[in-house]
């Protein structure tokens, strides 16, 4: 009797690991389908994947406004001077209002063509101001000599005025990978004094940090001599000194006379 009952244990285990099998078919029929289905049709699957990647590059693309190209200050979302977005732009000219820009968005192979909102309207130049920076006529030359049309430059957007931009505007330096900034390049020239920062609030912490950016490059001309820093020689003093003397000038009046 206990031998006929463990043969029925047996027997019964068998029947229950067989309906599990027979239960687990169809799920792996399934599973093995769509394997041999991948496997026999890899180029579609391919295609489909890079299919969908293009569209997510697309989707993105157009919510951050990579691609855009900007015309106008107006244009720039609110989020890109909130978080002082550096743009990419190109020299048309320097004029007494401040550099004209041209803007050149971020350029993706077919997808720029593809998703241009502006074919064939003329471009036009955006109007750049050297954030937190009085330039003297010295200043201006300085550009307009460093600054060629068509050279490429990097706006680190601060604040906008209406149709201006307040940026600090970079180069990169010829020969090099390296770029600096212009608007500490004319302080520390000496041929820019520093001025309130337009558009931003003077108790921000982005006032502050570019304050004192700005004003350390003034202090090294002003220490150096440089530019509207630079102070006469004891013999120009001394030559001025004697030009502004009343008697002198009294005394050049009476030798014209005679």
């Amino acid at each position: 009797m206990p031998e006929s009952s463990r043969e029925t244990e047996t027997d019964e285990e068998m029947t229950d690991r067989q309906q599990r099998d027979e239960g687990n078919q169809p799920s792996h029929n399934i599973v093995s389908s769509i394997s041999q289905f991948a496997d026999d049709n890899l180029t579609f699957v391919r295609n489909i994947s890079t299919g969908l990647a293009v569209v997510g590059v697309i989707v993105i693309a157009r919510s951050i406004k990579l691609i855009t190209k900007f015309q106008a200050a107006s244009e720039i979302p609110a989020r890109f001077i909130e978080r002082n977005i550096s743009l990419r732009g190109k020299v048309h000219s320097i004029t007494e209002r401040g550099l004209e820009v041209e803007h050149v968005p971020i350029h993706l192979p077919v997808l720029s063509r593809l998703l241009s909102k502006r074919k064939g309207v003329r471009t036009s130049p955006m109007l750049v101001n050297l954030a937190g920076v009085e330039l003297t006529p010295e200043g201006w030359a300085w550009l307009q000599k460093n600054l060629a049309p068509a050279q490429t430059v990097w706006l680190k957007l601060i604040s906008r005025e209406d149709d201006m931009l307040h940026c600090l505007v970079s180069q990169s330096k010829q020969g090099s990978m390296w770029s600096y900034c212009m608007n500490e390049e004319v302080l520390r020239l000496g041929l820019a004094r520093t001025a309130p920062m337009v558009g931003v609030l003077p108790d921000s912490r982005l006032y502050w940090r570019l304050h004192k950016r700005l004003h350390r490059a003034e202090v090294k001309a002003e220490r150096k001599g440089q530019g509207l820093w630079k102070q006469d020689s004891l013999w120009e003093r001394y030559s001025k000194a004697v030009r502004d003397n009343a008697l002198f000038r009294l005394m050049r009046r009476i030798f014209r006379r005679t």
